[in-house]
């Protein structure tokens, strides 16, 4: 019998790398730890999945695109999505439910896009609606629609490189050779680790016009050709030049789209067909039923989806007596019957992820599709050369056939013809195999003639191609072809129209009479308001304030603007300037709470002039959380109006900002740590008392004690206090970076 080895004899471990083969216990900085363990991941999840790439596609989309090409389903009759869904498994091992709601959304019968990819056949649900579920894998059938012949037009031809898939054992392109600028057509989001994207799409006729103009003239005005996005569930976008200025030049903003609607006078009701991307028939139900027992609105009797086979419609019965305009407009107001779309522009290049402005987009997609035609003229160019070296061989023996005839009929062995005519004419193998397995009935004198012409043309062949291989002008001309058939084949009207003068709901009659002049306001920290005009000012600048106050807010406005004041109730006051009377430096001020007739005790947290609603307000609570409300969910009617429920009521605010425009903030907590995030990855929402969404992670009793813009504070070193994914904890508060003492604006 063996004998049994004691543990000392056994097999000894000595791997420094991995944890728990030591008695001794490891230390590694959280750096070396992140490098290790957490980058990997991240790339990866933003590398191979949830960024798009130039081609318009995430790798799940391109893999399930690539399987049913390659299941022969562009000509094909239509097979179970199951079958489809189990091929594609070969080159995504991430499950059959992931590959199934990836061919949903590619789906036509889903119609989350504008030129669906996926021809379907059975129930896949609908965009629109979050609780109109699909049906099961076995039960659908699919095949691909027929632009799908413009991803793989050239795919067999070298365009696009081939990899490895995750196994090895088979191959997948690593971009669809797209004839027209599908990144910019197919809408597109995904969340990846510490970034995002989010692309909307264009009209497929806009954009093939857009990129041929670019082509030929890069200083090409966008907006002029590319009017404004086109959404796959229509409605009406609000066109706003200088914001859509700025998603085209930058690739981030955010542009508002809201419902269509039609009124039935014999029954007095309201029929949406139409409503924004960005929400659901369901979310909009849920909205309107709060409002209406809220008593916020009265003039609706009954709302019921009545959704059917011919398509979206919620239909609203008025209470006799109603303005159907009026409630529209409430409704677009205080509901998500008006959204914002946000823009976030990131798309791989190269394998590292930009965020790009439309320019740039177009930049490097005919820099792409170029050298894609080009790959596909060279691949076209070496067959004709291919084939031209085996005619050249041919033609030499063919003037002499007789000695060829001559040298077979005197090689004793099979395996010398080869050789033999190598040395006999000077050519090389290929040559001599192609020569040898010609037949009998073809060395007549017409076959002869006819090669010997073949090669002249081949060569005059290659010679042009060889010129539209080296001339970049060529290569354009070729791509604008290609759009310009693209656009006749499959180009199709706007389904979102635009609206470009939208008149607001304010009442703006009043005003005729109000001076308007500059002036100077400064909000204390106890609530005392100065309106200043700029001689008062400069007559005497030195503020006086009531002892234990100071300085909280200042602006520069107009006496006609109006003032939004939110207090610690989650209540918003609405009023103008020009009812508070001018001021001098040296008075205390209106105090607002008396001003404004706010209940006892209430005390004045922040304010703004909201000038136009243009913008957003973002809020940063006491909890972590950071919430960005569309500034026009605060508009109203009337000169003066208290707005409850201004803000949610689930932590104290710690600080307010009014953003015109994207900037980075520093969030310190009580526990001495500091963390930085840009607001771009914040989406504004419509509801004014969202949460928001979690951006500082913190322990148990501790708090957001400060909110402060980066610019504004003394961070010297701030890669290490920025976030790279949300929420986190942030980092310890360096000595170097607390710099002087910093007043919160909530102090």
């Amino acid at each position: 019998m063996a004998k049994k080895k004691t543990p000392q004899e056994g097999k000894k471990f000595d791997n420094p790398n991995v944890m728990g083969l030591h008695a001794e216990v490891l230390e590694q900085p959280i750096t070396e730890t992140l490098e290790l363990n957490y980058m990997p991941y991240a790339m990866s999840v933003i590398v191979s999945r949830a960024i798009p790439e130039i081609d318009g596609f995430k790798p799940s989309h391109r893999k399930l695109l690539y399987t049913m090409y390659d299941m022969g389903l562009l000509t094909k009759a239509r097979t179970k999505s199951a079958n489809v869904v189990g091929a594609t498994m070969k080159l995504n091992p991430h499950g059959d439910a992931a590959i199934y709601d990836t061919m949903v959304r590619l789906s036509r019968g889903y119609g989350a896009l504008l030129h669906p990819f996926v021809d379907s056949k059975g129930n896949f649900g609908k965009v629109y609606s979050r609780d109109m579920a699909w049906a099961a894998s076995r039960y659908t059938e699919v095949k691909l629609d027929t632009i799908c012949g413009e991803l793989f037009r050239d795919i067999d031809q070298d365009t696009v490189d081939f990899v490895d898939n995750y196994d090895g054992k088979l191959k997948e392109p690593a971009l669809l050779p797209t004839t027209f600028p599908n990144v910019l057509v197919s809408a597109n989001q995904g969340i990846a680790v510490g970034m995002a994207s989010n692309l909307c799409g264009f009209n497929l006729g806009e954009v093939c016009d857009t990129t041929i103009a670019f082509l030929k003239n890069p200083d090409h005005d966008i907006l002029s050709t590319l009017k404004a996005p086109d959404l796959p569930t229509g409605g009406e976008l609000i066109y706003d030049a200088a914001a859509l200025g700025e998603i085209y030049r930058t690739g981030r903003g955010s542009f508002k789209v809201r419902a269509k609607w039609r009124y039935l006078k014999s029954e007095n009701l309201i029929e949406v067909y139409e409503i924004p991307y960005s929400t659901t028939s369901e979310a909009i139900m849920d909205k309107v039923s709060e409002l209406v027992k809220a008593g916020k609105i009265k003039e609706i009797a009954d709302m019921r989806d009545e959704t059917d086979l011919t398509g979206l419609k919620l239909a609203i019965d008025l209470k006799r007596g109603t303005d159907p305009d009026k409630l529209m407009s409430k409704l677009f107001r205080m509901t998500p019957l008006m959204d914002s779309q946000s823009c976030n522009f990131n798309v791989l290049i190269a394998g590292m992820p930009r965020v790009m402005g439309v320019r740039e987009i177009l930049e490097e997609w005919t820099a792409w599709r170029a050298d894609s035609v080009r790959r596909r003229v060279y691949f076209n160019m070496k067959k004709k050369q291919d084939k031209l070296h085996l005619l050249q061989g041919l033609r030499r023996i063919l003037l002499d056939i007789d000695r060829a005839i001559q040298i077979i009929r005197e090689t004793e062995e099979d395996a010398e013809v080869v050789p033999n005519l190598m040395i006999g004419f000077e050519i090389d193998q290929v040559q001599a195999e192609y020569v040898a397995d010609i037949r009998l009935r073809n060395i007549n004198k017409e076959y002869i003639l006819k090669r010997t012409q073949e090669v002249d043309s081949l060569e005059a062949e290659i010679e042009d191609l060889q010129a539209t291989v080296n001339d970049p002008k060529r290569i354009r001309k070729i791509i604008i072809g290609e759009l310009t058939e693209v656009k006749k084949k499959y180009a199709v009207p706007r389904r979102t129209d635009i609206l470009y003068e939208y008149e607001t709901e304010n009442a703006q009659g009043e005003e005729d009479d109000t001076p308007d002049y500059p002036v100077h306001l400064f909000l204390s920290r106890e609530g005392y308001l100065k309106k200043i005009t700029p001689q008062s000012l400069r007559m005497a600048s030195d503020q006086k304030y009531k002892e234990g106050d100071g300085p909280f807010l200042y602006w520069e406005g107009s006496n006609r603007d109006e003032l939004l004041v939110f207090t610690d109730r989650q209540q918003c006051y609405k009023t103008r300037l020009s009812e508070f009377d001018d001021s001098k430096a040296s008075v205390l001020g209106d105090y607002l709470p008396t001003k404004l007739g706010m209940e006892g005790e209430e005390r004045v947290l922040w304010a703004c002039i909201p000038g136009d609603y243009s913008g957003q307000l973002l809020f940063c609570f006491e909890n972590g959380k950071a919430a960005r409300v569309e500034l026009s969910a605060y508009q109203t009617q009337t000169r003066r109006k208290k707005l409850t429920g201004a803000y949610s009521d689930k932590s104290p605010l710690a600080a307010a900002f009014l953003l015109r425009e994207e900037l980075e903030l520093a969030l310190y907590s009580s526990d001495g740590r500091c963390m930085v995030f840009h607001t771009a990855v914040l989406a504004p929402k419509t509801t004014r008392t969202t949460q928001g969404v979690n951006v500082m992670a913190l322990k148990p009793k501790r708090t957001v004690t400060q909110v402060l813009p980066l610019a504004e504070t003394a961070i010297v070193n701030t890669a290490r206090y920025r976030a790279r994914s949300l929420p986190v904890a942030g980092a310890i508060l360096r000595e170097e970076d607390r710099g002087e003492k910093q007043l919160s604006l909530l102090e």
